[in-house]
């Protein structure tokens, strides 16, 4: 995932504000909001922590262990809240995949990045190349019959507003693509 120093910088610096961003979802009144947000953040704080170059600083050998654990207890989490709510699959898929990056990492030598399986790391950019995809068509405005406001009318909070939230899970999809190509 230790690719050169400039790309790196960037995706670290997209993880953290999205990262950031789903910390202040967790403030919301709308519980949907809260919910999910804090998966997300721990999902962008870490693949910040995962993206940072190496030439900057080399994690000791017991963190891609702990990663590998922390993400492992996230997928148990997603797993367990995903049947109430389906988009927690895609929370499972996430952390599935920072687990198995974690675990390639750790096995490669000097924790640079290895080529992992290339059969699930193939199916992995697959899903979210995928969701990806989807998640900017979402993005596409839609018009509004009779020029109404989103949301009837009424003021929405910034950090209730559907499209940021879209376009924070864009980026760390966008994210998952770039880390999973430089596995």
């Amino acid at each position: 995932m230790h690719g050169p120093v400039s790309p790196g910088w960037l995706l670290v610096a997209l993880c953290a504000a999205t990262g950031a961003y789903c910390l202040l979802r967790m403030r919301s009144r709308v519980e949907e909001q809260r919910r999910t947000a804090g998966t997300e953040a721990l999902m962008g704080f870490g693949m910040a922590a995962m993206a940072v170059p190496a030439t900057v600083f080399t994690p000791p050998p017991w963190a891609w262990p702990g990663y590998a654990a922390l993400f492992g207890g996230a997928a148990l989490h997603a797993l367990w809240t995903a049947r109430a709510d389906a988009h927690h699959l895609h929370h499972l898929v996430g952390d599935a995949a920072m687990v198995y990056m974690a675990v390639a990492m750790a096995a490669s030598p000097g924790g640079h990045g290895g080529s992992g399986v290339p059969v699930l790391t193939g199916a992995l950019l697959l899903y979210f190349t995928g969701y990806v995809l989807l998640s900017g068509a979402r993005l596409v405005p839609v018009s509004v019959p009779g020029g109404a406001a989103p949301g009837g009318g009424r003021a929405v909070a910034w950090g209730d507003r559907p499209e940021l939230v879209r376009a924070c899970r864009l980026s760390m999809g966008i994210a998952m693509v770039a880390m999973l190509l430089a596995l």
